[in-house]
């Protein structure tokens, strides 16, 4: 039975009310003949269970258990498409990956690719664009995986890094909500995994992928963890698809990244600024410093998650060649572990950091906004983060000492 077929003449409960809720408001508008349709943004225990034969859960409501009354925007996705889908997760990269790997397929797919998901777009908005020749390139977070029953036929786990533990109680419950996507695909389907994600019990035929960042594609994006990513688009597009790997690498080189990814916002008194704010692990802050050419200031910290700064830390007392201006929670906790070495810095403010990075960056030198934490207490999301650097970038010219 479709899914269409399955939520005729039935009583559905949309619980929660952002933009996936408002996305599936619209399409059992558009799309379907539901008895009724009432939505929720309390908590479940203030829900009359019984009264609705289908609950619609959004992703960023915490649930710790399953109940067959429950389902998601992607689960009803899946549960339709699935043969079509290509699903992306990880803790790092996942956007990155699914627009290259989108933009690739553009190139030397002869059908329809969509890219949907976590990226932006609920999956429920192009329910009724599916074609027989359509290629689904879907991002996949870890709120969205944590309670679906299908997997995606290509399943993609680039990675797997401490991450969301405001949200998960510890990094297993973390995982097994990313393993998802792989947990219920069949013999047909195709896992690819990275070397440092945990060994998942799954019936698609395995595909293990090193960090390997050996490739010249010619990329316009910095950073080795990038050539990475191409390797796995490359590993989809040319083994799993069988399509042509030369016109794939030369789409490569036409790819130009994501805002707020080690992107170039311009160069303002002699110094380049990089816009990375979404890094929000350790990690991610090393690796910008490494791939952006003459890295000399970042500007650390948001919001404190719980996270381990260990890797972080030792990175910092090991490259006293770059200056770490630390603010906010995570800052402080950074801060205070090597707040007696001459090239760490600590401002209250993003606005007040931008402003020490132009006193202190040397003309030819680079800055980066790389926070390895998240934006969430202080601004909106990594995207108005991100925006507003840029804006205190360009805000005082006679900054600069």
């Amino acid at each position: 039975m479709s899914v269409i077929e399955n939520l005729k003449d039935k009583k559905i409960l949309i619980w929660g009310y952002g933009r996936e809720g408002q996305s599936t408001r619209q399409f059992l508008k558009r799309c379907c003949a539901p008895a009724s349709v009432e939505v929720f943004e309390g908590k479940r225990e203030e829900i009359n269970e019984d009264k609705y034969d289908l609950i619609i859960k959004s992703p960023g409501i915490r649930m710790d258990d399953d109940s067959p009354k429950y389902t998601s925007q992607t689960e009803l996705f899946l549960e339709e498409y699935r043969d079509r889908v290509i699903g992306i997760t990880g803790t790092k990269g996942k956007s990155t990956t699914s627009a290259m790997l989108n933009h690739v397929l553009t190139h030397v797919y002869p059908g329809k690719t969509i890219l949907l998901g976590n990226i932006g777009e609920p999956c429920l908005n192009f329910f009724d664009e599916i074609t027989d020749d359509t290629l689904v390139v879907f991002e996949m977070s870890c709120h969205q995986l944590a309670h679906v029953h299908v997997s995606p036929h290509i399943a993609v786990f680039l990675n797997l890094h401490e991450e969301h533990l405001d949200y998960y109680p510890d990094m297993e419950s973390y995982f097994n909500a990313k393993k998802h996507i792989t947990s219920f695909q069949k013999e047909s389907d195709v896992f690819l995994v990275g070397e440092d994600v945990p060994e998942i019990e799954t019936k698609a035929k395995v595909i293990h992928m090193p960090y390997d960042t050996e490739g010249d594609y010619g990329l316009q994006i910095l950073g080795k963890h990038n050539v990475c990513n191409a390797n796995f688009v490359l590993k989809i597009v040319t083994e799993v698809l069988g399509l042509d790997r030369e016109r794939a690498i030369a789409s490569l080189a036409d790819f130009k990244g994501l805002p707020h990814r080690l992107s170039f916002i311009g160069e303002h008194g002699g110094v380049r600024y990089y816009d990375d704010s979404i890094s929000t692990i350790p990690d991610a802050t090393i690796m910008a410093l490494e791939a952006v050419p003459d890295a000399y200031s970042v500007l650390i910290g948001g919001m404190d998650r719980g996270i381990d700064y260990t890797e972080l830390i030792e990175y910092i007392r090991s490259h006293p060649e770059y200056r770490y201006i630390c603010s906010y929670d995570s800052g402080r906790r950074i801060y205070d572990e090597v707040s007696s070495l001459d090239h760490v810095y600590y401002e209250e403010t993003l606005e007040a950091a931008v402003r020490l990075a132009k006193s202190i960056t040397p003309e030819g030198k680079a800055c980066i906004l790389s926070p390895a934490s998240a934006s969430y207490g202080y601004f909106k999301n990594f995207e108005q983060r991100g925006e507003m650097f840029k804006d205190y970038v360009y805000k005082d010219d006679d900054a600069r000492i």
